[in-house]
């Protein structure tokens, strides 16, 4: 008897979670339709989505051996959501270039202020030194730097003066916030080894509160144009004690402000992505929207660019993948899209992390 009212209790319990994670899922396909206005909770069952998929999955297997009827359900559930699993989980090969055209190599690196604030100046001094020798090997034709760090001389610290002789580069664009002790800039730079014609930015409702920043460049290719975007949307700022609760959570204090920073954070980005797709619609030229989106592929923020964007990584590579190097697991929020009128191939991901971004890249071409 005692041991069929444990089987009992494993059933109920297996019961329970089944409901829950297949409810966690189905919320985590509301995210990339739903505003973070509307529902604040939402986004966050978009932003868990790889932990919820990886339980609903082991919890469907478990359910087979005891309610098949309802791992079919689940099943069911996990097929219609097929298109927004093949978000994280790709299947792509890229484009294939017409003969003779030319590709441009373009990069897209959140670079944490080339590591300037180490304790240790030797290490850092390092850091922008592997930073650079990187970029050398990579030479990327446009480069597109998020949280880029640039000290008014006289100075050691030399970023933007190295990287311009560096890939031999022909023309720039910066957006700052300056600080007048120091003489630092904090902010977001695109560099091109191509001339650009045309320089501007989308403004945010935080720009004077925050570093965060959209630019645009329209820049001549051969006999083309094309207009690239460097973004970098609403950061969360989590402070050490923060980024710890999230991932140990012994401090119960320290998660609930984290999460509240978190939630906080989903609609100032939906905003700034909602301006900037605005802003390209009314593009003259094709476009390349490089940058750190602070969001992953099953957020709000995300679907406003796959509306009308090619997401190059998922066009070009098969696998999951990891742009975030940091201690939180966040997956992919560093992107490249672009323009249907452009093709990609060639998309890479930084393998040797040298800040807590990985560098991604790819080729695009006028088809």
């Amino acid at each position: 008897m005692a041991n069929r009212g444990g089987k009992r209790w494993i059933r109920l319990l297996l019961d329970i979670l089944s409901v829950i994670a297949a409810l966690s899922l189905l919320l985590s396909y509301f995210s990339p339709y739903t505003h973070p206005d509307t529902f604040s909770i939402i986004p966050v069952f978009g932003l868990a989505y790889p932990v919820i998929v990886i339980v609903f999955i082991l919890v469907m297997i478990v359910q087979v051996f005891f309610k098949r009827w309802f791992a079919l359900g689940m099943f069911v559930l996990f097929l219609s959501g097929l298109g927004l699993h093949l978000r994280t989980f790709t299947f792509g090969s890229g484009d294939e270039p017409p003969k003779n055209s030319k590709s441009l190599k373009i990069m897209s690196y959140n670079v944490r202020l080339f590591d300037f604030y180490n304790d240790d100046p030797k290490q850092a001094q390092l850091s922008r030194h592997k930073i650079l020798e990187f970029l050398k090997d990579e030479s990327p034709d446009i480069v597109c730097f998020q949280e880029f760090y640039q000290q008014d001389k006289p100075t050691n610290f030399i970023t933007k003066d190295t990287i311009i002789p560096l890939l031999g580069i022909k023309d720039y664009q910066e957006r700052y916030t300056h600080v007048e002790r120091g003489r630092r800039n904090y902010g977001i730079a695109l560099f091109s080894k191509y001339p650009i014609i045309e320089k501007g930015e989308v403004r945010f409702d935080s720009d004077l509160n925050s570093f965060n920043y959209s630019i645009y460049s329209d820049i001549v290719f051969h006999k083309d144009t094309i207009r690239v975007y460097n973004i970098h949307l609403q950061s969360i700022s989590l402070d050490s004690e923060e980024r710890a609760a999230l991932i140990n959570e012994k401090s119960k204090t320290g998660f609930f402000s984290a999460m509240g920073k978190v939630i906080e954070a989903f609609p100032e980005r939906a905003k700034q992505a909602e301006r900037i797709m605005n802003h390209i619609r009314n593009s003259p030229y094709p476009v390349v929207v490089c940058g750190d989106f602070n969001d992953t592929p099953l957020s709000y923020t995300y679907q406003r660019f796959h509306n009308h964007l090619t997401d190059a990584y998922r066009n070009c590579r098969t696998g999951i993948g990891k742009t975030y190097a940091g201690e939180i697991p966040a997956g992919r929020i560093d992107y490249i899209f672009h323009s249907e009128a452009l093709g990609s191939h060639q998309f890479k991901i930084q393998e040797n992390a040298l800040s807590d971004h990985y560098a991604i890249s790819c080729k695009v071409f006028v088809k």
